[in-house]
């Protein structure tokens, strides 16, 4: 097949989950496929990792873009009929860009990533199938960060303002695409039951490159004192509501068990908030650091305690891959082939969440068998092989239907 592939960025260096998903599934098609491959690149930051797409793209063009002025809400704002986090992609100059790159060409399938990406799909004259594949729901994550978050009145009437067109652009693009990739079931029930219910879509979950996140060649490092672990972008709100629902209702439980544990946050761009954290006995906030790898091996397990869906869910199968058994809430390892008690623990209230940390401290063959059986499923189910190779079976399915 000749595809088309458009992105809100380049994903390279991979220094996000997102980025994660994106880039090994656009390799994997590209070694499967012919892919022109289009992406705006923000400030020109991809620029000097041009040569990295071209090692397996037929065609690439990085366009340099820079995000306009979030508009005012008596402004612009609220007149205009497009969602200003999907605007906050707009630029005209990109539009002309990616016509001029797709001028003349022959696809059998255009695939272009997330809902903002839409408005440029949208407007090419190709007569193909169009796919959106999605690292997140937009609709429902702001949803939930509406429902879980802490925002004042006028923060809360901005995101209605905003989820209240995102809502007529998803049934737009509903309406036009041939079908929606998601990570996850509880995205496709939210799709159903709020954009549309007769939607094509397929589920892909998240992968790992087991080859990097290797438990043999980085065994596990004894500890004296039990290490837990969370690994994440710490700019990201789910991320930080779920380490302050941890901190304030859970931690002060297993800490009344085990005084001496200790917890470490390790991720970009820590909030204040986050920050904040490392005045409690035993906590450290590490920042960006420059290879998660020896946190995993120095961590008796990885805590997930994620409140918000959705979203590529990359740091459970990472974890699982390198040997650092996890104990997360259900919404925190949805879209996972995972049971509890067999590949991970789940636990959904603070008692319940404490008690299995303190459980898990304390059992080293608990620690071994969830390490054994979480891997085992790590590597027959999220190989970034497997996934792209069915990702590709999809794919030929709907050109085929559309020939």
């Amino acid at each position: 097949m000749r595809i088309l592939v458009i992105y809100p960025y380049a994903p390279f260096p991979i220094v996000s989950g997102t980025f994660q998903r994106t880039y090994h599934l656009l390799r994997e098609l590209a070694q499967r496929n012919t892919v022109d491959f289009f992406a705006l690149d923000e400030s020109g930051r991809g620029g000097p990792h041009v040569g990295v797409f071209e090692e397996f793209c037929e065609r690439v063009h990085l366009q340099t873009f820079h995000h306009p002025v979030w508009p005012r809400m008596f402004g612009s704002r609220l007149v205009h009929p497009m969602p200003t986090t999907v605007r906050h992609w707009h630029d005209a100059a990109a539009h002309e860009a990616l016509a001029a790159f797709t001028s003349g060409q022959d696809y059998d399938l255009i695939l272009f990533c997330d809902l903002v990406m839409w408005p440029y799909a949208k407007r090419l004259p190709h007569n193909c199938p169009r796919v959106m594949d999605r690292s997140r729901v937009d609709l429902m994550f702001q949803t939930d960060e509406l429902r879980t978050l802490p925002l004042n009145s006028q923060e809360r009437f901005n995101r209605r303002e905003n989820l209240f067109k995102l809502g007529f652009l998803e049934r737009d693009a509903a309406r036009h695409v041939a079908a929606t990739v998601v990570c996850g079931p509880d995205d496709e029930r939210f799709l159903r039951e709020h954009v549309a219910a007769d939607a094509n879509i397929f589920v892909l979950p998240n992968g790992c490159d087991p080859t990097f996140f290797n438990l043999e060649t980085h065994p596990p490092i004894p500890q004296v004192d039990p290490t837990w672990l969370f690994c994440g972008a710490m700019d990201y709100s789910p991320n930080v509501d779920g380490i302050g629902w941890y901190f304030d209702t859970v931690d002060p439980r297993a800490r009344s068990v085990l005084p001496w544990r200790r917890v470490k946050i390790v991720g970009k761009s820590p909030t204040a908030g986050v920050r904040a954290q490392a005045g409690l006995p035993g906590v450290t906030v590490t920042g960006e650091v420059p290879d998660v790898r020896p946190h995993y091996q120095s961590s008796m397990f990885q805590i997930v305690p994620l409140r918000i869906g959705g979203g590529t869910r990359l740091k459970i199968v990472e974890s699982l891959s390198i040997g650092c058994p996890v104990i997360s809430t259900t919404i925190g390892a949805q879209g996972l082939e995972l049971r509890h008690g067999e590949h991970l623990l789940l636990a959904d209230t603070p008692l319940e969440f404490a008690t299995a940390a303190v459980r898990l401290a304390g059992d080293s063959g608990l620690r071994q068998r969830l390490r054994v059986a979480g891997r085992q499923q790590v590597l027959e189910l999220y190989g970034w092989p497997q996934l792209g190779a069915r990702l590709h079976d999809y794919y030929e399915s709907l050109v085929s239907v559309h020939a």
